[in-house]
């Protein structure tokens, strides 16, 4: 490792802007005030970025992982300068918190941006678990370009009970079953009080753990960080490396774009693809790509799916946990069977200094993840739609589909909010065949694009979801099972064809035939389209995010034009 007084020679630090000379005065006295010496302000100056919160269980811990990182950083040579950005939990926030969920994402983004850019800090680590947080920081950190490592905060502990385990997606489960009368008052209260065990991200394969497996497969965390446990010593111990990293890529000059490169995207695309990730992948990964002036589109995604075969299913899709991935080998063991098909691009860099071919392992557990010659689908786990009813695509999770629902037609049953069809649902209103129909929950329309998680956990719950289909220009959880095809495209509230549809219209869904159609003629949408609810009133943030977000297929990220 070079000394600070060789690095101070060989590399010119973007915090001496801020503190050098005389004009360096004022800063070096405000950082005096907070305890900085001398020899702190000589040293790289790494932004330790953590997303701590005391209510949202995938963040609870981080002050405690923030302290691992931070010795890393000084025992490197080092100084940790950390600040928190805001986190929400999405599972609170479902229905009307859901709202503001998705516009989070790009405020972390820009909250992140602002900080480091203002105050010119030389390195990032990361701190970051949930849905949102993830890609908010890894918009951040393809903005500003600087060397970047990310802790990704683990996972919850699966409960093990006599029925197999139990995980936070259960509740959402137990809440259809109870409002069925297949179980008591009391065992939805013990799955209420059992089911989150402690900190740490969802134990199942959603957004939180598909996002998290995109960092380590983009090659920005370190090895195994996907899939760990939140209170292992194996954590703490990545924290305390990836501090030591952190300064090490400043020394080095190695920025974050190192690692978001086309082949790198492709790669985290098919890994996420390889284990039935979430649909909300589709709208991150292109946000990513804008960042460094790629474009990811859903067929590109498609194309992908149909050739990477899906190699596990997890919670809950399946009875495993992310927990069994982990002992499995996790991204590495994925990364592994994908080569033997030469799927991967192998010398993609890593922040830990290996190239991706270089971390490949053989899996540990075939139950958990089956080997590439044997796998549980020929297909990844995402298909896109396209048609009448979808113009521009739709989502879905096709690695939860029961094999029954993969091709389904039924008479439309129409609602204008996620409210309305969660009443239908939890009164029992609806019929074996339907296919559900939910518009106005776009990016625009709800505006926000809420995740209908709860009305389709409750689809499950009452046992209806190899019966039943859900459509929706709003989105899905990661957790998501069943027929519900999201992101429809473009949205009802934009003028797409799904504002169209009326009760009793005949909708088809094929999705190995990656179709979505209603039996209308072009005239007939086009008639019932002049006529179109107003739009919702929204005040605050949300009436803002309406007019500069982006439609789903693009990711749903802002784009601030000059008439704004």
């Amino acid at each position: 490792m070079l000394s600070l007084n060789s690095l101070r020679k060989e590399t010119a630090l973007r915090s001496w802007k801020v503190l050098e000379g005389l004009g360096g005065t004022y800063a070096r006295a405000l950082y005096r005030a907070v305890g900085f010496d001398d020899e702190a302000l000589r040293r790289p100056l790494i932004a330790v970025v953590n997303s701590w919160s005391e209510f949202v269980p995938g963040h609870t811990h981080l002050r405690r992982l923030a302290g691992y990182v931070r010795e890393g950083i000084r025992a490197t040579g080092g100084t940790p300068v950390e600040f928190n950005t805001v986190a929400a939990c999405d599972g609170i926030a479902q229905g009307v918190g859901m709202h503001y969920i998705l516009p989070l994402r790009d405020v972390i983004a820009a909250s992140v941006e602002l900080t480091v850019e203002a105050h010119q800090f030389d390195g990032m680590v990361c701190l970051c678990t949930c849905d949102k947080i993830v890609p908010g920081m890894l918009l951040a950190a393809a903005r500003l370009d600087l060397p970047t490592i990310f802790v990704t905060g683990g996972v919850m502990s699966p409960r093990r009970t006599k029925d197999g385990w139990l995980v936070a997606s259960d509740v959402k489960e137990a809440m259809g079953k109870f409002r069925a009368g297949l179980i008591s008052a009391e065992e939805l209260r013990e799955v209420e009080e059992t089911a989150c065990t402690g900190c740490g991200g969802c134990n199942m394969m959603g957004t939180a753990s598909t996002m998290c497996l995109v960092v380590e497969a983009l090659g920005l965390s370190l090895p195994g960080n996907a899939s760990v446990e939140a209170n292992s010593e194996e954590l703490d111990y990545i924290a305390f490396e990836a501090g030591k990293r952190a300064v090490e890529l400043v020394r080095d000059g190695v920025p974050a774009r190192t690692f978001i490169t086309p082949p790198a995207l492709e790669n985290a695309a098919r890994v996420a693809l390889a284990v039935g990730g979430s649909t909300n992948l589709l709208l991150h990964l292109p946000a990513l790509a804008a960042e460094v002036g790629l474009e990811l589109s859903l067929r590109w995604f498609d194309r992908l799916s149909r050739s990477t075969p899906l190699l596990a299913r997890f919670k809950p899709a399946s009875s495993l946990t992310i927990s069994h991935f982990h002992r499995a080998g996790g991204m590495r063991a994925v990364v592994g069977e994908l080569c033997k098909g030469g799927l991967i691009a192998t010398s993609c860099p890593t922040v830990g200094g290996r190239i991706i071919g270089e971390l490949a392992r053989a899996t540990e557990d075939e139950g958990a993840i089956a080997p590439f010659e044997r796998p549980l689908a020929p297909e990844g786990g995402i298909a896109v739609l396209f048609g009448n009813l979808a113009p521009g695509g739709a989502v879905v999770k096709q690695s939860a589909v029961a094999p029954s629902m993969l091709v389904h037609s039924g008479q439309a049953r129409t609602f204008d909010s996620e409210e309305e069809v969660y009443a239908r649902l939890m009164e029992g209103g609806v019929q074996p065949g339907d296919v559900l129909v939910i518009r106005y929950e776009g990016p625009v329309g709800g505006p926000g694009m809420r995740e209908l998680s709860l009305p389709a956990a409750v689809l499950v719950g009452r046992r209806l979801s190899e019966e039943v289909a859900m459509v929706t220009d709003g989105r899905y959880s990661g957790a998501t099972r069943g027929p519900c095809i999201g992101h429809v495209c473009p949205e009802a509230a934009l003028g797409g064809p799904l504002a169209a549809v009326r009760d009793g219209d005949r909708v088809h869904i094929d999705i190995p035939g990656r179709r979505l159609e209603v039996e209308l003629t072009d005239a007939e949408i086009s008639k019932r389209l002049e006529r179109r609810p107003p739009e919702k009133p929204v005040r605050g943030f949300l009436s803002l995010y309406r007019r500069i977000v982006r439609p789903a297929s693009e990711g749903a990220r802002w784009e601030v034009s000059d008439g704004l």
